[in-house]
């Protein structure tokens, strides 16, 4: 999709044309789907903050400025709408992964087997502090430069950079501690 088109959908929403909005619809309520769902796991939630957002680009297109892409701009109204949601929900707790698991050096290749069992990953990722989890999801899920993170969350790019590394070590101790228990049970 040229970035140039999906401008000029933005101009014609902007003056209430309604085509324009669905074509801009069908073009990018993917991509804030997707990124609601990887981090909510709840279709129910990702349907409802994707027709918020795309409200809000109905009646508010002329706030996109062009400093960022469009999916960023986005992915930003998607982020502070799941904020919104869940400050009146009073339901968003995560637990952090236990910071004192020991550092194993030797475990790469212990890493990459524990990698292929998407049910130890999806549950490493689910273990990850909110902020750490938001970072792996827009890097990997949304394919955002740590640039483009920095923008969505407000902050510096290397607090983006740090919060990757931190969640990067906490998901290689979860997924060899997922791939040890995997074992044992395959042991007994």
């Amino acid at each position: 999709m040229d970035a140039t088109n999906s401008i000029d959908l933005l101009k014609k929403i902007s003056l209430g044309d309604e085509v324009a909005m669905r074509e801009f619809f069908e073009i990018h309520s993917n991509t804030i789907y997707h990124y609601v769902i990887g981090r909510s796991n709840d279709q129910n939630l990702a349907t409802e903050i994707l027709n918020t957002v795309m409200m809000e680009v109905w009646n508010h297109a002329e706030r996109f400025e062009g400093r960022s892409k469009i999916s960023t701009w986005l992915i930003g109204i998607a982020r502070f709408k799941m904020i919104d949601f869940y400050r009146s929900e009073k339901r968003h707790s995560h637990s952090e992964l236990d910071e004192a698991f020991e550092d194993n050096s030797s475990a790469n290749e212990t890493v990459v087997e524990a990698a292929q069992h998407a049910k130890g990953v999806k549950s490493c990722i689910d273990k990850l502090g909110e902020n750490q989890r938001e970072i792996v999801q827009l890097t990997f899920y949304s394919e955002m430069a740590y640039q483009e993170i920095a923008e969505i969350i407000e902050c510096p790019v290397g607090t983006v950079k740090s919060r990757m590394h931190h969640a990067k070590e906490a998901l290689k101790r979860c997924l060899q501690t997922f791939l040890t228990s995997e074992e044992e049970h395959v042991l007994v």
